[in-house]
């Protein structure tokens, strides 16, 4: 408890110290500086906001014990117990959520995100479910005030997703939806079959930080890139210029190809994003693999040919299988309302962190 205490403080030592900074005119007028102080700044103050809580909980509870001691009637000591107890609680409490926010953070978590989704094991009806969670995520970042951008698309024939590519950019869109990453699965009676049966599809969703060069750097001779001429809908346009591109990373054999739009440097600038996030995705998934060789997170592994979770349409039922969450409301999550899921994904998730702290 001591060593959380010595953390707590040398955190509000920080603060201080930053708030200084941030008021200091030379840092004001270093536009790049001040930027990341005042982040800096904003991500300790809940930690310090609760800090400061705890100190002054406990400070009223030294103030009661004090009380107890004295020759009090009946009633005061009533009293006095019955607000003991409450402060004992909170300060409980506030031990706990100092704990979460002292685990190391997620470099990630405050970063936007390409997210791939792709009709698997189904033919036809994995391709149609495959919209539906694009309708689903993109309907939970609409309430989330996030902005949603279709980078990429290949439809099937029945108006269905064989992939499609997004990125999503808001405040900590990474930190929610890391989670999606995996096989998802649904059991229902698909509009192509005539005789009722409930069919099992899977459509999987890989979700990727959105990497900048601070966080991989692409040797530019790593790279081949193809130019050609773009296919599909588009018009005369389309069939005489060599807009689309095709980027491919030698080293890992990743391959983006990219022909949404009209011109050759859109195309590459949206290739080259979406290539550095897979490449970084890669690297990263290495060495998470490399940790759970030793000790498998509670959550799983978030690799996409991991089951993750089951849309039951007959019994309107969604089941989480990392956290054994079942909910019986798969029509308000399809329409959005991930809350429930996502934040029991993230206590799950702070749970087995502390668990591995304790047994550090």
């Amino acid at each position: 408890m001591d060593e959380m205490f010595d953390k707590l403080q040398a955190v509000a030592d920080r603060y201080d110290e930053v708030n200084e900074l941030i008021s200091d005119p030379e840092v004001i007028a270093d536009t790049q500086r001040f930027m990341t102080l005042s982040k800096e700044e904003s991500d300790l103050r809940e930690t310090v906001d609760k800090y400061n809580q705890y100190k002054k909980v406990s400070q009223q509870i030294e103030e009661n014990n004090e009380l107890l001691r004295e020759k009090l009637d009946d009633e005061m000591t009533s009293l006095v117990k019955e607000e003991l107890k409450e402060q004992e609680a909170e300060k409980a409490q506030l031990e706990e959520t100092m704990k979460v926010l002292l685990l190391p953070k997620d470099p990630n978590d405050d970063k936007n995100i390409i997210m791939e989704i792709h009709g698997a094991a189904g033919g036809d009806e994995a391709s149609l479910f495959a919209v539906d969670l694009f309708d689903m995520y993109t309907k939970y970042a609409e309430k989330q005030n996030w902005k949603v951008e279709v980078v990429d698309r290949s439809d099937t024939e029945v108006g269905g997703f064989k992939e499609i590519v997004l990125m999503i950019s808001g405040d900590k869109v990474y930190s929610k939806l890391k989670y999606e990453n995996g096989a998802h699965r649904v059991q229902r009676i698909p509009v192509t079959e005539s005789a009722g049966r409930v069919h099992t599809s899977t459509a999987t969703v890989g979700v990727m930080p959105e990497a900048e060069d601070v966080d991989i750097d692409i040797d530019a001779k790593d790279i081949r890139t193809d130019v050609y001429r773009s296919s599909g809908a588009g018009g005369q346009h389309i069939n005489k210029t060599s807009s689309a591109v095709r980027m491919t990373h030698l080293p890992t054999g990743i391959v983006v190809a990219m022909q949404d739009e009209r011109s050759q440097q859109q195309n590459r600038a949206k290739a080259m994003k979406i290539l550095k996030a897979r490449v970084y995705d890669y690297y990263k998934q290495q060495e998470v693999d490399a940790y759970d060789a030793e000790r498998k997170s509670a959550i799983g592994s978030g690799d996409r040919s991991e089951r993750i979770r089951t849309y039951n349409y007959p019994q309107n039922r969604v089941t989480d299988h990392r956290i054994g969450l079942t909910l019986n409301k798969l029509d308000r999550i399809m329409n959005g309302e991930l809350e429930e899921i996502i934040d029991a994904l993230i206590v799950s998730d702070q749970a087995a962190k502390l668990e591995n702290l304790k047994n550090e």
